[in-house]
């Protein structure tokens, strides 16, 4: 999110710095998952998410052909089990048609099967306008056109202090000291304890990391799916349930997952056993055992709700929408807050709010 901030930043603004706590840009969530261009089939009409994920989805095919980005337009089929689910498939359809996806349709088992042979299912939506991406190719093409517009890309730059100065922040890193005009906090799975440091009122906004494991079929079976296949959504709102996905380079992943976890960086701990999405993946994959499958890379979402335990109640909010505004009590701070998926979609989109804002400020 950070490299497409600073690549629209750049455009206008030469003096524009982006402070990256780790060695290299996108260790994090940027690139630790599934890599899809979400469609924005599942979100609330209306909401952020949305409409940066629709207006992102074609913001990033238009940017990936510009700048040589290896991608590909695949679509998907979002599959119900069973006649049970012909309301909920029905409902999530017209979900789409409201926030705009083109294209959707329902079909029916056999259509299924003629797409993916391996695939068991009663109906199901296809979605054309999902694809796939490198993500680390992302991030890194929108990191080289910021810093080919004059941007600085600081890395070894984790953010210790932050101080207001007159009209001025004061931000201090690993890396060094900064005054700026403007600062925009978009440090993900961090973003609440960037605006502890400032001390500002957006850190009422707690973030509950939620990790996501992967694992991936063995190459011998890795053709038995050809694109990216999904479940119906999770009745808990904490992801798009356990899906398949063909990459680039033509292997298949499963994934992700979705667990609460107590640290931010944990993302090896307790992982989910090949048996249990050897389970999982068998109801809409039969055949598939345990031995066919190996461990795969995880992530950690960065969800604005707690889990049920923290709370007096369900998950209810668990699918929070994007947090995008300025701050309240300092006037040239804009915060990013719960940016998780569909955010690498919806980054080029939010870039643009995001200058917007800036604009305000700088004006």
């Amino acid at each position: 999110m950070g490299c497409a901030i600073a690549r629209s930043l750049s455009e206008t603004w030469g003096d524009v710095f982006l402070l990256e706590a780790l060695p290299k840009l996108g260790l994090g969530a940027s690139s630790r998952n599934s890599g899809v261009i979400h469609s924005g089939l599942y979100y609330r009409p209306g909401s952020l998410k949305a409409r940066y994920c629709v207006r992102g989805n074609y913001l990033t095919y238009e940017f990936c052909a510009s700048h040589h980005v290896p991608h590909r337009k695949t679509g998907k089929l979002v599959v119900a089990a069973s006649a049970a689910d012909a309301g909920e498939l029905t409902d999530l359809t017209e979900n789409g048609r409201a926030n705009g996806v083109q294209d959707l349709r329902i079909i029916d088992r056999a259509a299924i099967r003629a797409r993916e042979p391996r695939i068991e299912g009663w109906q199901a939506i296809e979605v054309p306008s999902t694809g796939i991406v490198s993500s680390e190719d992302l991030v890194r093409a929108y990191a080289r056109v910021a810093a080919d517009q004059g941007a600085n890309i600081v890395t070894h730059a984790k953010v210790e202090r932050l101080e207001r100065t007159h009209d001025r922040i004061r931000v201090t890193s690993a890396a060094g000291e900064i005054e700026a005009r403007c600062l925009v906090n978009s440090a993900g799975l961090f973003c609440d304890d960037v605006a502890k440091l400032l001390g500002s009122k957006m850190a009422e906004h707690k973030i509950y990391p939620v990790r996501g494991d992967y694992c991936e079929l063995c190459r011998a079976k890795a053709d038995w799916i050809r694109g990216l296949v999904y479940p119906m959504p999770r009745a808990d709102g904490l992801g798009l349930g356990v899906h398949f996905t063909r990459t680039l380079w033509g292997n298949t992943l499963l994934g992700p997952t979705a667990r609460y976890v107590e640290d931010k960086n944990d993302y090896e701990r307790n992982r989910v056993t090949i048996e249990e999405f050897a389970e999982g993946a068998r109801l809409m994959l039969p055949g598939i055992e345990a031995a066919d499958l190996a461990p795969a890379h995880s992530g950690i979402r960065a969800k604005l709700t707690a889990p049920s335990h923290l709370t007096s109640g369900p998950h209810g909010n668990a699918t929070a929408d994007f947090i995008i505004q300025r701050d309240s009590e300092f006037f040239n701070v804009v915060h990013l807050m719960g940016i998780e998926s569909p955010g690498l979609t919806s980054a080029p989109a939010i870039a643009e709010r995001v200058r917007e804002l800036v604009t305000e400020i700088l004006a």
